[in-house]
């Protein structure tokens, strides 16, 4: 990388790339695609490991939890989904912004979930419950 080259090319979304974000470890990276998806990739392989499936619209951005072990992703569908990325279910879905969800991310804790909307706000949520504090 130290000439400027991309070192690996990673292919599998069928739509635009929203958003990339390095795991924690940086052993994977997650990416946001408005094919409604959000894709773990192996940094090393290049390889897809797991396809996380259950937006109804674009996925704007996506965000891993600091341990690594979920990932937060905000879409246009107006809710945030948090993933256990080990089995890649659903382990909360955040609704209550009125309009697109354009980005989220997690507090340095990994307690709470902050998340911005095109409905003007930001809105705080407690990781381990969903629900908004």
């Amino acid at each position: 990388a130290s000439t400027g080259e991309a070192v690996r090319v990673l292919e599998g979304h069928s739509d635009r790339v929203n958003s990339v974000c390095w795991s924690p470890d940086g052993s994977r990276l997650a990416s946001a695609s408005a094919d409604e998806t959000v894709r773990v990739w192996d940094a090393s392989t290049g390889e897809a490991v797991r396809v996380l499936e259950g937006h109804s619209d674009r996925v704007n951005s996506v965000c891993w939890s600091p341990d690594g072990s979920r990932l937060a992703s905000a879409s246009f569908d107006d809710t945030v989904a948090v993933w256990d990325v080990s089995t890649g279910e659903t382990v909360h879905v955040l609704e209550g912004h009125e309009d697109a969800v354009i980005s989220t991310c997690w507090s340095p804790d990994g307690s709470r979930l902050a998340s911005a909307s095109a409905d003007e706000t930001v809105r705080v949520w407690d990781a381990s419950t969903g629900e908004a504090v």
